[in-house]
């Protein structure tokens, strides 16, 4: 069973919120809901987080912090979470904070609209925090699959 997604975030709009968890659905299997928080900062916000989470002192564009480890393919299921969910029952999968400025810079650098970059890398850190990563090129081929099929549902694929 496909687990739903809720975005808390004061950064994106109700409508973008929707859209997200809409698109995310399906990413994970399970029979509890999924939340995700997404923030965005400036670029000292994310130079701060980024020194002292992971000892590299530089502007990144995104960071994410996991809640859980080695989820990735699992069923995610209430029997096993229980104790992790929150008060309307979510189980709750982690930060995403995304520099808005290395957002717009990206989306320039790379000829598409703002609103393509921001979405990707929020399905980005998403994806970090069910489990996925990059590190190997099987993996960034796994996870570049699965970026991309949550963009192609909210109609931002790559042109």
């Amino acid at each position: 069973m496909k687990s739903e997604f809720y975005i808390d975030s004061e950064d994106f709009s109700e409508e973008d919120k929707e859209k997200l968890a809409s698109a995310l659905c399906g990413s994970a299997e399970g029979d509890v809901p999924l939340s995700l928080e997404i923030l965005i900062v400036d670029e000292e916000g994310i130079r701060r987080l980024n020194r002292e989470q992971r000892g590299i002192d530089k502007v990144t564009d995104v960071l994410s912090f996991p809640s859980m480890e080695d989820i990735r393919g699992e069923e995610l299921l209430c029997e096993e979470h229980g104790d992790e969910l929150d008060e309307e029952g979510r189980l709750f999968l982690g930060s995403v904070v995304i520099c808005e400025k290395r957002a717009r810079e990206q989306a320039e650098e790379y000829g598409h609209p703002y609103e393509r970059e921001l979405f990707y890398l929020a399905v980005h850190g998403a994806m970090h925090c069910l489990g996925y990563d990059h590190m190997t090129d099987g993996d960034k081929v796994q996870m570049r699959e699965k970026e991309e099929a949550v963009l192609r549902k909210m109609n931002l694929e790559r042109k």
